[in-house]
């Protein structure tokens, strides 16, 4: 597990791109603990992850220039078999990929619900899950790439067009 400094842009999952504003000593249950302390960028939440458990909770650098590479394989690949479960136990598989907080995970749920938007109308459910999906994905690949988010919207537009 590498450790986070100050500054550093790391991936909280299911929260998305967060800032280390600081480290902090608490003392829990008798033991001193240090904990990471995090801004989620998205809408400025705080957020203690304990040192020791970062790894655990999935804490993560940004992806680098391959990763954005294999997230745009993903996003581009079909004919990928689409879960054909009701949207509810379909909600809760995409629901799962997304708290992994892997960036290619997440880069799946949006390309099948994207393919599946072309086909049907989503459940209030699955448009939640579709616009956290593309949230995700925006911030980080903006941040990887260097580019404004805008950018990376105008692209994820033009490989599934008709976002609603």
């Amino acid at each position: 597990m590498s450790e986070f400094n100050i500054g550093d842009k790391v991936v909280y999952p299911a929260h998305g791109v967060a800032e280390v504003t600081g480290v902090e000593r608490r003392e829990i249950a008798g033991s001193a603990m240090e904990f990471y302390v995090l801004r989620v960028l998205e809408n400025d939440m705080k957020v203690m992850v304990p040192k020791k458990n970062a790894g655990s909770v999935g804490l993560r650098r940004i992806v680098d220039d391959v990763q954005v590479q294999e997230v745009y394989e993903v996003l581009t690949r079909r004919g990928e078999k689409i879960s054909t479960a009701t949207w509810n136990r379909r909600y809760r598989e995409y629901m799962e990929k997304i708290k992994t907080g892997s960036l290619l995970e997440i880069a799946s749920v949006l390309r099948d619900l994207c393919i599946l938007r072309g086909d049907k109308d989503l459940s209030f459910g699955e448009k939640k899950m579709l616009d956290t999906a593309r949230t995700l994905l925006v911030q980080e690949l903006a941040l990887a790439k260097g580019v404004q988010g805008a950018d990376v919207v105008r692209e994820l537009d033009e490989m599934f067009p008709s976002h609603a």
